[in-house]
């Protein structure tokens, strides 16, 4: 007889000592049933693994066969891959089995509760892929290295009487510039493989079809995004997507639920470092791996809570399932995708996360606000003095608590550093501040004071004023006269005397004692230059009798001078205050009043410099300046003239630099002909019937500023 046959089949008895007999034989069949169930669960019999080609073949050993695929996910820094098995024991007595085979070193093997974990460690990430073969899980790696141009399946086509479908593509313009091409797919057990092939990427949807609207060639350049084209075909009993991007990015891929997302973002060349950036901010997470389908999302975060070690504390309406498909991508950028896929938010606090619909924290911080602002309001108030050693009391007041404006049609309260109910007040002999308010606003103002009561940085700015002319002028000059006729007085013999030009038309000759009278057939003499006179060289003919005579005076006068004016203002000024020196005089000069009378006006000629710095936080300064050189120019019926030269501008200076902020440069040159019509163009002969002038001057005005800024031990203690 069975064990079966025993236990249900028992003898047969009569009266209440026979029923008594019978509830105890079906109590010990119950009892024996249950201990068959439980020798009857799930455990792992042996590990193997085996060489095949480039690949190795690890197969896992159950004492009954599992009904689907185990939930599996990679790590890859330390290469890993891990599977676990609800409901399975670990039945070899051994937690860890040393392989050493291709990439697998050694599988460890941990059982928690009713679950089994297997791990597989590796010497580096490598495409892997699962299958069931009766009461054994067949894992094979491919030997072959993973590459861009590897295949990543996300999914194993099921066999199933019906195929898959897609229900729509769409693309859509992320954020950051990205492309992301969306899938919506009719269940999420659709197997996806894609792969990159030279500057295209490949999708193929295995065992699926779609709606003949959907097979067409998206141009989505106009998007703005690296993805240029989405061209979708059917191809046999699959569907081929191919993405075209242009330039310079990368793309990554990930499916949540029955949508399937393809993102292809931008990369830039960073050039501080020389390598490719992503234009988007990069999550810098450890990578890993997750292949789940239908699995809840409280154990997506334990299994990134076991990954990171980090405390993560789910709220209870944390709920529902999702299909997620990741293969090498940062842990936080998991968590993320996770976090969008069901409305979720996180606060971290150190090494704990807590994740809670976003609905749930913003009531929750809106709560926290409103209970601080209750204590706020009902809470003591304390008043506090504070000593200013740099800043005026009222000034710093104004800061705490601005003053109210009130306009014609309302009130603008200003932003203010206190409380509602706080209140501040300055004494200017003491130079103090009384502050009054809860206790929390206290320590604020005391920080703000703490920071802005500091010594003034001061800055020492020398300016200097280069001012140089270089001058060359030359005049030649001629004037010929003579005369005839009776002479006035003669006494003596022989030729000797003077000749002098009393006026431009009229000459006199003296010889002895005899005058002589004539006029200037040409009188072109040589000008004066700077107030000095030409100097002449003359020379008279006359006859014997003395009544006849020519006289001619050649002039000539040149000039050459060089010069340089130096000026340096200096002035000491405190950080963002203006400053000026002046040096110079005031001229005098007469003004009408508007009754008739006349009065003495003052007008400045003086060389000033104005300026107001501003020193930066890298330790440059700023300088908002203001040159004037001015001089007194001639003198004209209504006073003196000004000359006035004036540079205004902004420059930014670095601490003990020099920079020329302006500079005027003037070339004259001049060459002036005064000549007597026809006579003058004779050859050699004709300079004595002409005059010339030569002028040729440089001028240069250039300014140089030089800030540095004054150290200040006192200053840099209280920083």
């Amino acid at each position: 007889m069975s064990l079966a046959a025993a236990l249900f089949n028992p003898p047969v008895a009569h009266g209440w000592l026979g029923r008594v007999f019978a509830a105890l034989w079906a109590l010990v069949a119950v009892v024996t049933c249950l201990g068959a169930a439980q020798a009857q669960e799930v455990a792992i019999e042996s590990v193997a693994a085996s060489q095949r080609g480039s690949s190795v073949v690890l197969r896992v050993q159950l004492s009954a066969p599992v009904r689907n695929s185990p939930a599996s996910f990679a790590v890859a820094n330390p290469a890993r891959i891990a599977f676990d098995l609800p409901g399975v024991v670990n039945g070899t007595g051994k937690n860890s089995i040393d392989v050493s085979q291709g990439d697998l070193r050694s599988v460890s093997l941990v059982t928690v509760g009713d679950r089994t974990r297997v791990v597989l460690n590796l010497k580096g990430s490598v495409p892997y892929s699962t299958s069931l073969d009766g009461n054994a899980i067949v894992v094979t790696l491919d030997g072959g290295g993973a590459s861009n141009s590897a295949a990543v399946r996300f999914a194993e086509p099921v066999a199933a009487a019906n195929r898959h479908s897609i229900r729509n593509i769409d693309f859509r313009r992320g954020r950051d510039g990205e492309g992301r091409v969306v899938v919506d797919l009719a269940d999420t057990s659709t197997g996806v493989d894609i792969r990159q092939q030279g500057q295209q990427i490949v999708v193929e949807f295995l065992q699926t079809t779609m709606p003949d609207e959907l097979r067409r060639r998206l141009d989505v350049t106009d998007f703005g995004t690296p993805v240029q084209f989405v061209n979708t075909t059917s191809q046999g009993n699959s569907v081929r997507m191919v993405i075209e991007p242009k330039g310079t990015w990368e793309h990554n891929a990930y499916q949540s639920d029955t949508q399937f997302v393809v993102e292809v973002k931008p990369v830039r060349e960073d050039p501080n470092r020389g390598t490719l950036a992503t234009s988007r901010p990069q999550y810098q997470g450890d990578k890993l791996s997750l292949n789940f389908q239908n699995i809840e999302v409280r154990s997506v975060l334990q299994v990134i809570a076991d990954f990171t070690n980090i405390n993560i504390i789910t709220s209870e309406s944390v709920n529902g399932n999702l299909t997620l498909r990741l293969r090498d991508v940062p842990w936080d950028q998991a968590l993320d995708i996770v976090m969008q896929a069901k409305g979720l938010d996180m606060r971290r606090s150190g090494n704990v996360i807590w994740v809670a619909p976003r609905e749930e924290l913003a009531a929750k911080e809106k709560l926290e606000l409103e209970a601080k602002q209750a204590v706020a309001e009902l809470e003591a108030l304390r008043t506090e003095s504070f000593q200013l050693n740099y800043h005026k009391a009222a000034d710093v007041v104004k800061i705490i608590a601005p003053p109210v404006t009130t306009s014609s049609s309302s009130t603008v309260a200003q932003h203010r550093l206190l409380s509602k109910r706080g209140s501040a007040a300055a004494d200017p002999l003491t130079n103090q501040i009384f502050v009054q308010d809860i206790p929390s606003r206290l320590d604020e103002v005391r920080r703000l004071v703490r920071q802005i009561d500091i010594p003034t940085r001061q800055v020492l700015i020398e300016a200097r004023i280069v001012e140089a002319t270089d001058g060359f002028s030359q005049n030649l000059g001629v004037r010929l006269s003579g005369s005839s006729g009776v002479p006035t007085k003669i006494n003596g013999t022989g030729v000797y005397g003077s000749v002098t030009g009393s006026s431009a038309s009229t000459t006199s000759v003296t010889v002895g004692d005899t005058t002589l009278s004539g006029g200037d057939f040409v009188s072109l003499p040589a000008a004066n230059l700077n107030g000095y006179s030409a100097g002449a060289l003359g020379i008279t003919l006359f006859n014997s009798s003395l009544s006849k005579f020519i006289s001619l005076e050649l002039s000539a006068l040149e000039s050459d001078g060089k010069g340089r004016i130096i000026s340096s203002p200096r002035v000491i000024t405190a950080n963002q205050v203006e400053a000026t020196i002046e040096d110079g005089e005031e001229i005098p000069y007469q003004q009408s009043t508007s009754s008739g009378a006349t009065s003495i006006s003052f007008r400045k000629a003086v060389l000033s410099l104005k300026v107001t710095p501003q020193i930066t936080p890298e330790g440059s300064v700023i300088l908002n300046v203001n040159v004037n050189k001015d001089s007194r120019g001639t003198d004209t019926t209504s006073g003196p003239a000004i000359n006035t030269k004036n540079v205004k501008t902004q420059v930014l200076v670095d601490n003990g630099g020099t920079v020329v902020i302006g500079g005027i440069y003037r070339m004259q040159e001049q060459n002036t002909v005064t000549k007597i019509p026809l006579l003058g163009d004779i050859p050699f002969l004709g300079a004595l019937f002409r005059n010339k002038s030569q002028v040729n001057s440089k001028s240069e005005l250039l300014i140089f500023l030089t800030p540095r800024i004054i150290s200040n031990s006192l200053a840099n203690a209280t920083r």
